[in-house]
């Protein structure tokens, strides 16, 4: 403070003294070097901590420095005069770019054509994992880069075509020895997943999905021990597919008619298409019908900055075990019609949802179905996901009647994204019960590993029907450096009231698996389950399998 101080004197002193001596003495006062007065300005602005009066001057500098500066006298006085002389255009734009070049670095030169191989250092050198290319790729690969040749405009300019076609899918064997409801079999099983997507557009599709070696939920399989194996083998065979639909977005092909860009999105699916609605719990099952969504709105009004709503029905391959019945006998003896929302609000993310089941025939009768989720992490030390579901409908027994709300919960540990602590917890009235599920899974389907099977080996699991129980899981997951990964986990069943449709008795379980991809297409896995259950045998499995991505 002190030193800008003195620099402030000394400038009053340098620049009212001239003219104090010129007025004492008679003589006319020479203007001051301009510069000069400017850099001894700025050491003055610096102790009045004032940026406005720098950046005058400062310009005003600049200015000076572009014009050129003569002395002269005038004859009308004896005062000598600084005289600028502006510079010509050609120089002044000589000088101007002199500076940019100073201040910028180089424009980019870009090649005369893509070079993937140089896009990739920008990005400091990482590269993307080569996956397993389909054994069937027709036309338009998906996911490579480079150069493309144009495409056709048979649907429009605007939305211009982009054929291929793909067959991809897995091939899962699995060796297992399990007791489960009083059979004890060993056996070697197998299944195969394909997928058929033929690509039409970026927007436009039509897929398919097999399960060829598959039927009824029952897999190829030989049974070679236990004292309830055939040692037989037994082929399932259906060559039917599981999902055939097509998908596309109306304001895009609207767009390639009209040539015209569409205001709006309207994706929608026509077909026999996977519904699958809060992570598989409420809806897991391809159903013939139809969908759309009205993605990505938003309303100000009620402060909502995101939402999507997707509206669907089905006039066939409707699963509903509760209702229609198990192994899908009368999945054509009912419609379904339904909304959901997927909203983010109140500082986390919603998913809601309606649906009705109409009943025909032999299964003459409605029932509704109800379904709320609230997700968000609390104090960046809890994650949380509530879900409540509840059904009610025409049944005069009430059996179709029933409530189960859901939390699951993890905890954020010092590394959030590889060491997982979590417990689930339930508890359900009546007879709750999914949407629609396909594979007669129960609404505790996703409470734990104890509560899952492994759709292939008849792998044990706890009751999962929530009827009249509470209970839940308690486990620890473990990713090492995400790329493999073991859980081990104990679960409780408790039931609380004899209804006849869930467990009777009490069921507990310790569990554990283990996964790890042998490289980018095969992968191992292994799961153990031991499961109490009062009154009855206990149930207990042990497995390991092989799967082939491709």
């Amino acid at each position: 403070m002190i030193c800008r101080i003195h620099a402030y004197r000394r400038h009053l002193w340098k620049t009212t003294a001239p003219a104090l001596f010129a007025a004492l003495l008679g003589v006319p006062a020479v203007a001051a070097d301009p510069l000069e007065q400017v850099a001894t300005a700025e050491g003055a602005s610096e102790a009045r901590k004032g940026g406005a009066t720098t950046e005058v001057l400062r310009e005003t500098a600049m200015v000076q420095e572009e014009d050129e500066t003569e002395v002269e006298d005038d004859p009308a006085s004896s005062a000598t005069k600084v005289v600028k002389k502006p510079k010509d255009a050609a120089e002044r734009k000589r000088n101007s770019a002199s500076g940019k070049n100073d201040l910028f670095r180089p424009d980019p030169s870009y090649l005369s054509q893509y070079a993937h191989e140089e896009q990739v250092e920008i990005y400091g050198g990482k590269f993307a994992v080569d996956p397993p290319r389909p054994p069937i790729e027709i036309g338009r690969q998906q996911y490579t880069s480079g150069m493309f040749e144009p495409s056709g405009t048979l649907l429009g300019e605007k939305n211009p075509l982009l054929p291929g076609l793909a067959v991809y899918g897995d091939w899962r064997t699995a060796v297992a020895y399990n007791r489960n409801n009083g059979k004890d079999i060993a056996q070697i099983a197998t299944r195969l997943n394909l997928d058929v997507d033929l690509k039409i557009t970026g927007t436009e599709r039509i897929h398919a999905f097999f399960t060829p070696i598959t039927k009824d939920n029952q897999f190829t399989r030989y049974e070679f021990g236990g004292r309830d194996g055939d040692r037989d083998f037994t082929e399932e065979f259906d060559a039917e597919p599981q999902t055939l639909f097509f998908e596309g977005d109306l304001g895009s092909i609207m767009t390639g008619f009209t040539g015209q860009e569409q205001s709006y999105d309207l994706p929608f699916t026509v077909g026999l298409f996977p519904l699958f609605l809060q992570n598989g719990i409420w809806a897991n099952d391809a159903i013939l019908g139809g969908a759309f969504s009205l993605p990505a709105k938003n309303s100000a009004a009620l402060g909502l900055s995101n939402f999507d709503i997707t509206f669907f029905a089905a006039f066939d391959d409707v699963d509903n075990p509760g209702i229609l019945g198990l192994n899908g006998a009368n999945n054509h003896l009912g419609n379904l019609y339904g909304v959901t929302a997927f909203i983010d609000a109140f500082d986390g993310y919603i998913e809601t949802g309606y649906g009705v089941i109409d009943g025909q025939g032999a299964q003459d009768g409605t029932t509704h179905f109800l379904t709320a989720a609230y997700t968000r992490r609390y104090m960046n030390t809890l994650s949380n996901s509530t879900r409540v579901f509840a059904n009610f409908g025409d049944d005069p027994d009430g059996n179709s009647d029933g409530v189960a709300i859901i939390s699951e919960n993890s905890l954020v540990t010092s590394l959030p994204s590889t060491l997982l602590p979590y417990g689930n917890f339930f508890v359900g009235f009546g007879n709750p019960q999914p949407l629609v599920d396909g594979f007669n899974a129960g609404i505790l389907k996703n409470v734990g590993i104890n509560f899952e099977t492994d759709a292939l080996t008849g792998y044990p699991k706890l009751d999962d029907t929530g009827s009249n129980t509470f209970g839940g899981a308690i486990g620890l997951q473990y990713l090492f450096n995400l790329d493999q990964q073991i859980v081990f986990e104990l679960a409780m069943v408790q039931p609380f009231e004899n209804d006849g449709i869930g467990t009777q008795e009490a069921q507990y379980a310790l569990g554990m698996r283990y996964q790890i991809p042998i490289d980018h297409a095969w992968l191992f896995r292994a799961d153990a389950t031991y499961q109490i259950q009062q009154g009855v045998e206990d149930n207990f499995g042990i497995r390991t399998e092989v799967r082939r991505k491709f």
